[in-house]
């Protein structure tokens, strides 16, 4: 009898830890929201540019909010950023109507007010706002005349003086390119010490026209036109396109590639510093870059793994198989990166950097084995290294 009785005390014990682990594991989730809760706000305001914003939220820039707001990083002691109203560009209305809330509108007395209030600035996306995305006119696809974009003269005077007063500086492709005058082009070039090539690239996961509907026309028509009027390709594989005169060159996979898509690399320093991972796939938009070494270091670059007949495509229209991803220049005179890439540009929900810690469980957050997937690109890389950027740059100036 004792020994049955032992026996039932022992089952309740071992059902009341049973249900102690089940609790807990049940509750994990409101004590990361509650960590992040209690965590101490950092102020620092930085002005961000996106002019790139079709709708809300707006994804060209959400990547940035979502480390904004999981750092704790606030406009002032106590207001966090809110991705629908904090940033300089584009603001799209109902019913196809907008409002412009750039820098175009403030004079230079203004402008450098706004670098002397501003810890850091973040061109996020300059490239714009066409009629066919939004006035519906035509496939999103084709080329049209543009609404909004590209860097302005006062978007510059602003990089100028952060770049005066020791602030930092954040861009990305596409802060140079298209539709950006090349006299701004050739200033911001100068001022940085880096050389947009003129090309840009994106890998595509079918190049089959009855397959892939959302191959853009022009770069269907643009390859056709200095080809005999041949689209041969079908597979995967990486489309370069040069901006000066429409070039459109093609390595398909299997019959270019190795491996069909682009791969970022990273050296040394960004892997110990800005924790990012040694090798990782990228699938969007990217532009070819080179930068004077002895100004900028380069802490990642793409890779483009092209077999014999590949190599000699890239050779003949002068494009390199290996060029800077992340470039940084982080010094006593001033602090500025450059990401070659759509790099805050990925599809993430805002409601989990409410939970802190959330970056353990980033395994779950993605698909693998996906070509196109970009979620791994943003927890594996882009968290890490935007992270450590902010918070180098707000521990230095504290």
């Amino acid at each position: 009898m004792a020994q049955k009785i032992l026996g039932q005390k022992s089952s309740r014990v071992k059902l009341s830890w049973r249900g102690f682990l089940a609790l807990a594991l049940f509750l994990f989730p409101f004590w990361m929201l509650l960590a992040w809760y209690f965590s101490p706000n950092k102020k620092l305001l930085i002005a961000i540019i996106d002019k790139t914003v079709i709708d809300h939220p707006a994804q060209e820039h959400l990547s940035l909010h979502w480390v904004l707001n999981q750092e704790k990083f606030t406009k002032n002691k106590t207001d966090r950023y809110d991705p629908d109203v904090d940033y300089f560009g584009f603001f799209p209305l109902e019913k196809e109507q907008y409002q412009l809330k750039g820098l175009e509108r403030f004079d230079s007395t203004q402008l450098n007010d706004l670098s002397n209030r501003a810890d850091a600035v973040y061109i996020t996306d300059a490239y714009g706002v066409f009629k066919n995305e939004w006035f519906k006119v035509g496939k999103d696809q084709d080329r049209s005349g543009i609404v909004y974009g590209g860097m302005s003269r006062q978007d510059l005077f602003l990089l100028q003086k952060m770049k005066e007063k020791k602030k930092l500086i954040i861009t990305e492709f596409n802060s140079i390119g298209s539709p950006t005058d090349s006299s701004i082009r050739n200033q911001f070039q100068q001022m940085f010490n880096i050389t947009w090539s003129g090309w840009i690239g994106r890998y595509f996961e079918s190049f089959d026209t009855t397959v892939n509907k959302e191959l853009p026309a022009w770069l269907i028509g643009n390859y056709k036109r200095t080809h005999n009027n041949q689209w041969p390709f079908k597979n995967s594989g990486v489309a370069f396109i040069h901006a000066a005169n429409d070039q459109v060159v093609i390595l398909e996979n299997k019959t270019h590639l190795n491996n069909e898509l682009p791969y970022i690399y990273t050296f040394a320093k960004g892997k110990e510093h800005y924790g990012m991972p040694d090798k990782l796939k990228y699938s969007f938009w990217f532009d070819i870059i080179s930068v004077n070494e002895k100004s900028n270091e380069v802490l990642s670059e793409f890779v483009i793994d092209a077999n014999t007949d590949g190599a000699r495509e890239l050779a003949k229209y002068n494009i390199p198989s290996r060029f800077p991803a992340i470039t940084a220049h982080v010094d006593n005179d001033y602090r500025f990166f450059y990401f070659s890439a759509d790099f805050c540009d990925n599809p993430v929900s805002l409601t989990s950097s409410y939970f802190k810690g959330v970056g353990f469980f980033k395994w779950m957050m993605y698909t693998r084995g996906e070509p196109l997937e970009r979620k791994s690109f943003f927890w594996k890389l882009y968290r890490p290294l935007l992270t450590t950027i902010l918070n180098d740059y707000h521990d230095l100036e504290r």
